[in-house]
């Protein structure tokens, strides 16, 4: 296969599959012609690719997942880097969740103290992880 069809077939651009190339993600192909030429393996290389990138891996982590291997990561290194990217999403959602809180806190009042909740978050030093409760 041409990259460019191969760039169809995984709804991807060209140029991404010559970034994963550049990055060791994928093996460098066989030129015929001064063309890439792929065989179907580049599918599944892709396939998981795209799934380490819709899980919230990024380019770093998938490179340590693929390396030094030609076809599926090693069970143990998916593992234990799916439990690390875990435990990050649950760090994530729990932000995420303090964050909702503290937008339907200030919701619920006719005139929220902003410049208070501000002033709290300040002393924190990040968004969301403690939760200034002063009401008015």
């Amino acid at each position: 296969m041409s990259i460019g069809q191969v760039a169809r077939r995984m709804g991807c651009r060209p140029s991404a599959i010559r970034y994963y190339e550049r990055l060791g993600l994928l093996a460098k192909p066989p030129r015929v012609a001064g063309r890439r030429r792929y065989d179907d393996n580049v599918l599944k290389r892709l396939a998981m690719i795209r799934f380490a990138k819709h899980v919230g891996f990024s380019m770093s982590e998938i490179r340590l997942l693929f390396a030094e291997v030609e076809g599926r990561p090693p069970t143990e290194r998916w593992r234990n880097l799916a439990t690390e990217k875990a435990v990050q999403v649950d760090a994530f959602i729990a932000q995420a969740s303090a964050v909702r809180k503290l937008l339907q806190e200030t919701l619920d009042h006719k005139c929220p103290k902003l410049v208070e909740r501000g002033r709290a978050l300040s002393r924190t030093g990040r968004l969301g992880l403690r939760i200034h409760r002063s009401r008015p």
